[in-house]
Protein backbone atom coordinates (compact mmCIF):
# COMPACT_ATOMS: atom_id res chain seq x y z
CA UNK A 1 0.00 0.00 0.00
CA UNK A 2 2.81 2.46 1.42
CA UNK A 3 4.05 2.40 -2.86
CA UNK A 4 0.85 3.68 -4.06
CA UNK A 5 -0.35 7.13 -4.90
CA UNK A 6 -2.92 8.77 -3.49
CA UNK A 7 -5.48 7.82 -5.98
CA UNK A 8 -4.68 4.35 -6.11
CA UNK A 9 -4.83 4.16 -2.41
CA UNK A 10 -8.36 5.57 -2.47
CA UNK A 11 -9.48 3.32 -4.92
CA UNK A 12 -8.09 0.44 -3.07
CA UNK A 13 -9.92 1.51 0.47
CA UNK A 14 -13.16 2.30 -0.92
CA UNK A 15 -15.26 -0.42 0.12
CA UNK A 16 -18.73 1.22 1.22
CA UNK A 17 -19.78 2.73 -2.35
CA UNK A 18 -20.06 0.93 -5.68
CA UNK A 19 -16.87 2.21 -6.92
CA UNK A 20 -15.72 2.82 -10.74
CA UNK A 21 -12.18 2.93 -11.00
CA UNK A 22 -11.55 5.19 -14.52
CA UNK A 23 -8.15 4.06 -15.44
CA UNK A 24 -6.22 5.34 -17.88
CA UNK A 25 -3.13 3.39 -20.36
CA UNK A 26 -0.29 2.66 -17.97
CA UNK A 27 -1.66 3.78 -14.89
CA UNK A 28 -1.49 0.95 -12.72
CA UNK A 29 -5.22 -0.32 -12.76
CA UNK A 30 -4.21 -4.21 -12.27
CA UNK A 31 -1.80 -3.63 -8.96
CA UNK A 32 -4.79 -1.65 -7.78
CA UNK A 33 -7.43 -4.66 -8.43
CA UNK A 34 -4.70 -7.08 -6.34
CA UNK A 35 -3.58 -4.27 -3.71
CA UNK A 36 -7.85 -4.18 -3.29
CA UNK A 37 -8.07 -7.86 -2.69
CA UNK A 38 -5.51 -7.96 0.16
CA UNK A 39 -6.60 -5.19 1.54
CA UNK A 40 -10.80 -6.60 1.85
CA UNK A 41 -9.03 -10.09 2.87
CA UNK A 42 -6.79 -8.12 5.70
CA UNK A 43 -9.98 -6.24 6.67
CA UNK A 44 -12.14 -9.55 7.19
CA UNK A 45 -13.58 -10.53 4.26
CA UNK A 46 -12.66 -14.43 3.50
CA UNK A 47 -11.38 -14.73 0.17
CA UNK A 48 -13.86 -17.13 -0.73
CA UNK A 49 -16.35 -14.94 -0.66
CA UNK A 50 -14.33 -12.33 -3.18
CA UNK A 51 -14.39 -12.97 -6.28
CA UNK A 52 -12.37 -10.88 -9.51
CA UNK A 53 -13.66 -11.02 -13.13
CA UNK A 54 -11.36 -10.53 -16.12
CA UNK A 55 -11.88 -11.32 -20.12
CA UNK A 56 -8.78 -13.66 -20.39
CA UNK A 57 -7.21 -16.81 -18.71
CA UNK A 58 -3.90 -14.85 -18.97
CA UNK A 59 -5.09 -11.99 -17.25
CA UNK A 60 -6.92 -13.92 -14.44
CA UNK A 61 -3.72 -16.15 -14.36
CA UNK A 62 -1.35 -12.94 -13.70
CA UNK A 63 -4.11 -11.50 -11.19
CA UNK A 64 -3.94 -14.30 -9.15
CA UNK A 65 -0.28 -14.71 -9.14
CA UNK A 66 0.74 -11.58 -7.91
CA UNK A 67 -2.79 -11.93 -5.01
CA UNK A 68 -0.70 -14.47 -3.51
CA UNK A 69 2.39 -12.21 -3.90
CA UNK A 70 0.31 -10.49 -0.80
CA UNK A 71 -1.44 -12.98 1.04
CA UNK A 72 -0.77 -16.00 2.31
CA UNK A 73 -1.84 -19.40 0.85
CA UNK A 74 -4.07 -19.84 3.95
CA UNK A 75 -5.80 -16.28 3.65
CA UNK A 76 -6.00 -16.82 -0.39
CA UNK A 77 -8.08 -19.80 0.22
CA UNK A 78 -11.32 -19.85 -2.01
CA UNK A 79 -10.52 -16.81 -3.63
CA UNK A 80 -12.32 -16.88 -7.36
CA UNK A 81 -10.21 -14.94 -10.09
CA UNK A 82 -11.77 -16.05 -13.28
CA UNK A 83 -12.84 -14.82 -16.65
CA UNK A 84 -16.63 -14.07 -17.44
CA UNK A 85 -17.16 -17.11 -19.48
CA UNK A 86 -15.42 -19.53 -16.65
CA UNK A 87 -17.54 -18.11 -13.81
CA UNK A 88 -20.96 -18.32 -15.89
CA UNK A 89 -20.08 -22.01 -16.43
CA UNK A 90 -19.11 -22.69 -12.64
CA UNK A 91 -22.63 -21.38 -11.97
CA UNK A 92 -24.02 -23.54 -14.55
CA UNK A 93 -22.63 -26.66 -13.62
CA UNK A 94 -23.36 -26.16 -9.89
CA UNK A 95 -27.19 -25.05 -10.66
CA UNK A 96 -27.34 -27.56 -13.78
CA UNK A 97 -30.82 -28.89 -12.05
CA UNK A 98 -32.26 -25.34 -12.07
CA UNK A 99 -32.14 -25.15 -15.27
CA UNK A 100 -33.07 -28.76 -15.96
CA UNK A 101 -29.35 -29.94 -17.37
CA UNK A 102 -27.66 -33.23 -16.47
CA UNK A 103 -24.93 -32.70 -14.99
CA UNK A 104 -21.98 -33.17 -17.58
CA UNK A 105 -23.30 -29.87 -20.08
CA UNK A 106 -21.19 -30.11 -22.81
CA UNK A 107 -19.09 -26.97 -23.98
CA UNK A 108 -19.88 -26.29 -27.87
CA UNK A 109 -16.94 -24.57 -29.42
CA UNK A 110 -17.55 -22.37 -33.07
CA UNK A 111 -16.91 -25.50 -35.21
CA UNK A 112 -19.46 -27.25 -33.42
CA UNK A 113 -21.79 -24.43 -33.34
CA UNK A 114 -21.47 -23.95 -37.05
CA UNK A 115 -21.96 -28.14 -37.41
CA UNK A 116 -25.26 -27.78 -35.56
CA UNK A 117 -26.75 -24.60 -37.36
CA UNK A 118 -25.78 -26.53 -40.83
CA UNK A 119 -27.96 -29.27 -39.47
CA UNK A 120 -30.70 -27.33 -38.99
CA UNK A 121 -30.49 -25.64 -42.25
CA UNK A 122 -30.36 -28.90 -44.04
CA UNK A 123 -32.86 -30.61 -42.18
CA UNK A 124 -35.81 -27.95 -41.86
CA UNK A 125 -34.53 -24.34 -41.77
CA UNK A 126 -35.53 -24.09 -45.48
CA UNK A 127 -35.65 -20.49 -45.01
CA UNK A 128 -32.06 -20.27 -44.70
CA UNK A 129 -29.09 -20.22 -47.13
CA UNK A 130 -26.58 -22.59 -45.95
CA UNK A 131 -24.00 -20.42 -47.45
CA UNK A 132 -24.56 -17.72 -44.97
CA UNK A 133 -24.41 -20.15 -41.68
CA UNK A 134 -21.02 -18.05 -40.72
CA UNK A 135 -23.46 -14.59 -40.69
CA UNK A 136 -26.28 -16.52 -39.18
CA UNK A 137 -24.02 -17.76 -36.06
CA UNK A 138 -22.72 -14.16 -35.86
CA UNK A 139 -26.14 -13.11 -35.69
CA UNK A 140 -27.22 -15.53 -32.99
CA UNK A 141 -24.18 -14.60 -30.89
CA UNK A 142 -25.17 -11.05 -31.66
CA UNK A 143 -28.46 -11.64 -30.03
CA UNK A 144 -27.24 -13.61 -27.02
CA UNK A 145 -24.44 -10.48 -26.06
CA UNK A 146 -27.70 -7.97 -26.35
CA UNK A 147 -29.24 -10.21 -23.93
CA UNK A 148 -32.26 -11.18 -26.94
CA UNK A 149 -34.06 -14.49 -26.14
CA UNK A 150 -35.27 -16.64 -28.87
CA UNK A 151 -39.01 -16.03 -27.99
CA UNK A 152 -37.87 -11.71 -28.23
CA UNK A 153 -36.21 -12.64 -31.48
CA UNK A 154 -39.46 -14.24 -33.16
CA UNK A 155 -41.37 -11.39 -32.01
CA UNK A 156 -39.14 -8.23 -33.32
CA UNK A 157 -36.33 -10.39 -35.90
CA UNK A 158 -36.18 -11.47 -39.58
CA UNK A 159 -38.55 -14.62 -39.18
CA UNK A 160 -35.96 -17.12 -40.54
CA UNK A 161 -32.97 -16.12 -38.46
CA UNK A 162 -35.17 -15.78 -35.61
CA UNK A 163 -36.91 -19.46 -35.62
CA UNK A 164 -33.30 -20.85 -36.52
CA UNK A 165 -32.09 -19.04 -33.40
CA UNK A 166 -34.62 -20.52 -31.18
CA UNK A 167 -34.51 -24.34 -32.82
CA UNK A 168 -30.93 -24.23 -32.49
CA UNK A 169 -31.14 -22.96 -28.98
CA UNK A 170 -33.50 -26.06 -28.51
CA UNK A 171 -31.38 -28.59 -29.96
CA UNK A 172 -28.52 -27.43 -27.48
CA UNK A 173 -31.21 -28.06 -24.83
CA UNK A 174 -31.45 -32.27 -26.55
CA UNK A 175 -27.78 -32.15 -26.32
CA UNK A 176 -27.33 -31.13 -22.62
CA UNK A 177 -24.86 -28.53 -24.10
CA UNK A 178 -24.26 -24.92 -24.03
CA UNK A 179 -22.06 -22.37 -26.40
CA UNK A 180 -19.76 -20.26 -25.63
CA UNK A 181 -21.96 -17.23 -25.32
CA UNK A 182 -24.62 -18.96 -23.16
CA UNK A 183 -22.06 -19.01 -19.84
CA UNK A 184 -23.06 -15.43 -19.35
CA UNK A 185 -26.62 -15.65 -20.74
CA UNK A 186 -28.05 -18.29 -18.85
CA UNK A 187 -26.71 -17.53 -15.49
CA UNK A 188 -28.49 -13.76 -16.00
CA UNK A 189 -31.80 -16.09 -16.63
CA UNK A 190 -31.64 -18.20 -14.21
CA UNK A 191 -30.96 -15.58 -11.44
CA UNK A 192 -34.36 -13.18 -12.35
CA UNK A 193 -36.13 -16.10 -12.97
CA UNK A 194 -34.87 -17.83 -9.18
CA UNK A 195 -34.61 -15.28 -6.85
CA UNK A 196 -33.68 -18.14 -4.18
CA UNK A 197 -30.38 -18.81 -6.39
CA UNK A 198 -29.73 -15.50 -6.99
CA UNK A 199 -29.25 -14.88 -3.04
CA UNK A 200 -27.24 -17.98 -2.36
CA UNK A 201 -25.13 -16.74 -5.20
CA UNK A 202 -25.20 -12.92 -3.60
CA UNK A 203 -23.83 -14.72 -0.81
CA UNK A 204 -20.93 -16.69 -1.90
CA UNK A 205 -19.90 -13.63 -3.78
CA UNK A 206 -20.03 -11.04 -1.41
CA UNK A 207 -17.38 -8.65 -3.35
CA UNK A 208 -16.87 -8.60 -6.92
CA UNK A 209 -13.99 -6.62 -9.06
CA UNK A 210 -13.90 -6.83 -12.47
CA UNK A 211 -11.40 -5.70 -14.62
CA UNK A 212 -11.72 -3.84 -18.32
CA UNK A 213 -15.45 -3.24 -17.83
CA UNK A 214 -15.48 -1.11 -21.10
CA UNK A 215 -15.41 -4.44 -23.09
CA UNK A 216 -18.57 -5.71 -21.13
CA UNK A 217 -21.53 -6.25 -23.19
CA UNK A 218 -25.30 -6.06 -22.11
CA UNK A 219 -25.48 -9.54 -20.95
CA UNK A 220 -22.08 -8.91 -18.98
CA UNK A 221 -23.50 -6.00 -17.18
CA UNK A 222 -26.57 -7.58 -16.62
CA UNK A 223 -24.43 -10.47 -14.48
CA UNK A 224 -22.53 -7.98 -12.66
CA UNK A 225 -25.65 -5.86 -11.59
CA UNK A 226 -27.48 -9.59 -10.11
CA UNK A 227 -24.31 -10.67 -8.18
CA UNK A 228 -23.66 -7.10 -6.81
CA UNK A 229 -27.02 -6.65 -5.69
CA UNK A 230 -28.46 -3.29 -4.64
CA UNK A 231 -26.16 -2.42 -2.38
CA UNK A 232 -23.37 -2.33 -5.30
CA UNK A 233 -20.80 -4.63 -3.31
CA UNK A 234 -18.29 -3.49 -6.64
CA UNK A 235 -15.34 -2.45 -7.83
CA UNK A 236 -15.22 -2.14 -11.71
CA UNK A 237 -12.12 -0.67 -13.52
CA UNK A 238 -12.12 0.60 -16.74
CA UNK A 239 -11.81 3.34 -19.21
CA UNK A 240 -13.80 4.12 -21.99
CA UNK A 241 -11.25 5.62 -24.19
CA UNK A 242 -9.76 2.09 -24.52
CA UNK A 243 -12.53 0.03 -25.90
CA UNK A 244 -11.57 -1.83 -28.76
CA UNK A 245 -14.15 -4.77 -29.13
CA UNK A 246 -17.55 -3.29 -30.23
CA UNK A 247 -17.44 -5.74 -32.98
CA UNK A 248 -18.40 -8.30 -30.93
CA UNK A 249 -21.06 -6.54 -28.45
CA UNK A 250 -18.80 -4.38 -26.31
CA UNK A 251 -20.80 -1.00 -24.80
CA UNK A 252 -18.07 1.00 -23.50
CA UNK A 253 -21.55 2.70 -22.35
CA UNK A 254 -22.00 0.54 -19.52
CA UNK A 255 -19.49 3.06 -17.64
CA UNK A 256 -21.65 5.36 -17.57
CA UNK A 257 -24.94 3.42 -17.01
CA UNK A 258 -23.15 2.87 -13.86
CA UNK A 259 -24.10 5.95 -12.62
CA UNK A 260 -27.93 5.83 -13.47
CA UNK A 261 -27.99 2.36 -12.03
CA UNK A 262 -26.16 3.11 -8.93
CA UNK A 263 -26.83 6.64 -7.28
CA UNK A 264 -24.36 5.97 -4.73
CA UNK A 265 -21.71 5.64 -7.44
CA UNK A 266 -18.21 6.86 -6.59
CA UNK A 267 -15.82 7.63 -9.53
CA UNK A 268 -11.69 7.17 -8.83
CA UNK A 269 -9.87 8.29 -11.83
CA UNK A 270 -6.20 6.78 -12.29
CA UNK A 271 -4.54 9.32 -14.42
CA UNK A 272 -0.91 9.13 -13.11
CA UNK A 273 0.80 7.05 -16.28
CA UNK A 274 3.77 4.65 -15.32
CA UNK A 275 4.64 3.58 -18.52
CA UNK A 276 5.32 6.75 -21.12
CA UNK A 277 7.23 10.02 -21.09
CA UNK A 278 5.20 13.42 -21.26
CA UNK A 279 5.54 14.29 -24.75
CA UNK A 280 3.93 10.70 -25.60
CA UNK A 281 1.13 11.23 -23.28
CA UNK A 282 0.56 15.12 -24.50
CA UNK A 283 -0.13 14.00 -28.00
CA UNK A 284 -2.38 10.69 -26.57
CA UNK A 285 -4.27 13.61 -24.63
CA UNK A 286 -5.15 15.57 -27.83
CA UNK A 287 -6.15 12.76 -29.98
CA UNK A 288 -8.33 11.50 -26.81
CA UNK A 289 -10.07 14.61 -25.89
CA UNK A 290 -11.79 13.99 -29.60
CA UNK A 291 -13.66 10.44 -28.48
CA UNK A 292 -16.96 10.83 -27.30
CA UNK A 293 -16.73 9.84 -23.64
CA UNK A 294 -18.77 10.53 -20.42
CA UNK A 295 -15.90 10.96 -18.53
CA UNK A 296 -12.72 13.48 -19.18
CA UNK A 297 -9.43 12.36 -17.61
CA UNK A 298 -6.27 13.80 -18.36
CA UNK A 299 -3.02 11.44 -18.19
CA UNK A 300 0.00 12.54 -16.80
CA UNK A 301 3.44 11.25 -16.26
CA UNK A 302 6.60 11.76 -13.93
CA UNK A 303 8.95 10.46 -16.34
CA UNK A 304 10.20 13.18 -17.75
CA UNK A 305 9.21 15.17 -21.35
CA UNK A 306 10.57 12.52 -23.46
CA UNK A 307 12.61 12.46 -26.98
CA UNK A 308 10.45 14.44 -30.09
CA UNK A 309 7.89 11.90 -31.87
CA UNK A 310 7.97 11.69 -35.62
CA UNK A 311 4.76 10.29 -37.13
CA UNK A 312 5.93 8.95 -40.88
CA UNK A 313 3.43 8.30 -43.63
CA UNK A 314 4.12 5.65 -46.47
CA UNK A 315 2.22 4.67 -49.73
CA UNK A 316 1.70 0.82 -48.09
CA UNK A 317 2.63 -1.38 -45.92
CA UNK A 318 5.15 -3.15 -47.84
CA UNK A 319 6.62 0.75 -47.51
CA UNK A 320 6.01 1.15 -43.62
CA UNK A 321 7.91 -2.03 -42.43
CA UNK A 322 11.05 -1.35 -44.92
CA UNK A 323 11.28 2.02 -43.49
CA UNK A 324 10.84 0.82 -39.81
CA UNK A 325 13.75 -1.40 -40.07
CA UNK A 326 15.69 0.90 -42.14
CA UNK A 327 15.31 3.62 -39.07
CA UNK A 328 16.36 0.72 -36.61
CA UNK A 329 19.64 -0.54 -38.79
CA UNK A 330 20.13 3.14 -39.14
CA UNK A 331 20.02 4.31 -35.69
CA UNK A 332 21.64 1.27 -34.21
CA UNK A 333 24.93 2.08 -36.33
CA UNK A 334 25.00 5.88 -35.24
CA UNK A 335 24.52 5.01 -31.64
CA UNK A 336 26.26 1.82 -31.13
CA UNK A 337 23.33 0.37 -29.67
CA UNK A 338 22.25 -3.30 -29.75
CA UNK A 339 19.32 -4.93 -31.35
CA UNK A 340 17.40 -5.85 -28.32
CA UNK A 341 17.22 -1.98 -27.41
CA UNK A 342 14.79 -2.15 -30.28
CA UNK A 343 10.83 -2.92 -30.50
CA UNK A 344 8.37 -2.93 -33.30
CA UNK A 345 4.77 -2.71 -32.08
CA UNK A 346 1.64 -3.20 -34.02
CA UNK A 347 -2.06 -3.80 -34.15
CA UNK A 348 -2.58 -7.55 -35.11
CA UNK A 349 -0.59 -10.86 -35.67
CA UNK A 350 -1.53 -10.57 -39.28
CA UNK A 351 0.93 -7.65 -39.64
CA UNK A 352 4.37 -9.23 -38.10
CA UNK A 353 5.03 -11.02 -41.75
CA UNK A 354 5.86 -7.93 -43.56
CA UNK A 355 8.27 -6.76 -40.71
CA UNK A 356 9.49 -10.08 -40.24
CA UNK A 357 9.97 -10.05 -44.27
CA UNK A 358 12.34 -7.18 -43.80
CA UNK A 359 14.05 -7.79 -40.91
CA UNK A 360 15.12 -11.08 -42.48
CA UNK A 361 16.14 -9.49 -45.80
CA UNK A 362 18.39 -7.22 -43.65
CA UNK A 363 19.99 -9.76 -41.56
CA UNK A 364 18.49 -8.09 -38.20
CA UNK A 365 17.62 -11.20 -35.33
CA UNK A 366 14.43 -10.49 -34.00
CA UNK A 367 11.51 -12.40 -31.92
CA UNK A 368 8.08 -12.73 -31.88
CA UNK A 369 6.40 -11.83 -28.27
CA UNK A 370 3.33 -13.09 -27.39
CA UNK A 371 2.76 -14.88 -30.40
CA UNK A 372 4.35 -17.19 -33.31
CA UNK A 373 6.54 -16.40 -36.27
CA UNK A 374 4.74 -16.04 -39.90
CA UNK A 375 7.64 -18.36 -40.98
CA UNK A 376 7.59 -20.56 -38.01
CA UNK A 377 3.76 -21.86 -38.86
CA UNK A 378 4.17 -25.71 -40.58
CA UNK A 379 2.39 -24.39 -43.46
CA UNK A 380 4.41 -21.70 -44.36
CA UNK A 381 7.75 -23.91 -43.47
CA UNK A 382 6.35 -26.15 -45.92
CA UNK A 383 5.99 -24.43 -48.83
CA UNK A 384 9.19 -22.41 -48.08
CA UNK A 385 11.08 -26.04 -48.36
CA UNK A 386 9.03 -26.74 -51.29
CA UNK A 387 10.78 -23.53 -53.24
CA UNK A 388 14.20 -24.21 -51.35
CA UNK A 389 14.19 -27.54 -53.53
CA UNK A 390 13.19 -25.91 -56.60
CA UNK A 391 16.09 -23.40 -56.23
CA UNK A 392 18.76 -26.24 -54.63
CA UNK A 393 17.72 -29.73 -55.41
CA UNK A 394 21.00 -30.58 -53.70
CA UNK A 395 18.93 -29.14 -50.32
CA UNK A 396 18.81 -32.34 -48.15
CA UNK A 397 17.36 -30.23 -45.32
CA UNK A 398 14.28 -29.25 -47.20
CA UNK A 399 13.24 -33.00 -47.10
CA UNK A 400 13.09 -32.68 -43.57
Amino acid sequence: MAKLNPQQQAAVKATDHPLLVLAGAGSGKTRVITEKIAYLVKQGLPARHIAAVTFTNKAAREMKSRVSKLLDDQQIRGLRVSTFHSLGLDILRKEHKVLAYKAAITLFDEQDKLTLLKSLINHGAKDCDLDLVDSYAQHIGQWKNAFVTPEQALKTADHAIAKLYNDYTRSLKAYNAVDFDDLILLPVLLFQQHPAVLEKWQNKIRYLLVDEYQDTNITQYQLVRLLAGSLGRFTVVGDDDQSIYAWRGAQPENLAQLQKDYARLQVIKLEQNYRSTGRILKVANQLIANNPHAFEKRLWSELGYGDPLRVLSHKNDQEEAKQVVSEIVHHKFKTGSRYQDYAILYRGNHQSRLFEQSLRENNVPYFISGSTSFFAYSEVKDVLAYLRLVVNQDDDAAYL
